[in-house]
C-alpha cells in the first residue's frame, strides 16, 4: 500500500506544508512566494526553519540522482524555504525590493 505522505516520516511535522511548498521548479517556487501572504510565508518559515539542519543532514545520506521521491520533496521544501527567507527576514514583503523583474522562459533541464 502506497503512502499518501509527501515527506519522510521523520519530517511529518512539515507535511501540512508539503503540498503547497514542495515545488520542483524554481519558477513554481517563485510564483508561490509572490502569490502568498506574509502570514502564509511566516507560518511556513516558522515551521521549516528550525528543521532545516535536520533536513539537510537527512538528505546528505542520498545521492541526488538516486534520492527517493519523499526525500526529493523534502529537498524541494528546503528550496522553498530559501525562497521565503529574504521576504521574511529582510524585505518584509513577498516582492523583491529595487530589483529587475525575473523571467522564467527557459526550459527546465530535468
Amino acid at each position: 500500500m502506497a503512502s499518501d505522505k509527501l515527506l519522510p516520516a521523520e519530517f511529518s511535522d512539515l507535511e501540512p506544508f508539503a503540498g503547497q511548498w514542495a515545488l520542483r521548479a524554481e519558477p513554481e517556487r517563485h510564483a508561490k512566494r509572490l502569490a502568498s501572504t506574509m502570514a502564509e510565508m511566516q507560518a511556513f518559515y516558522d515551521a521549516a526553519f528550525p528543521r532545516a539542519g535536520a533536513a539537510i543532514e537527512y538528505l546528505n545520506q542520498f545521492d541526488l540522482e538516486e534520492m527517493p521521491a519523499n526525500a526529493r520533496n523534502l529537498l524541494y521544501l528546503l528550496y522553498s524555504l530559501i525562497q521565503v527567507s529574504f521576504p521574511i527576514e529582510v524585505w518584509k514583503q513577498p516582492e523583491t525590493l529595487d530589483a529587475a523583474a525575473i523571467r522564467f522562459d527557459r526550459t527546465d533541464p530535468e
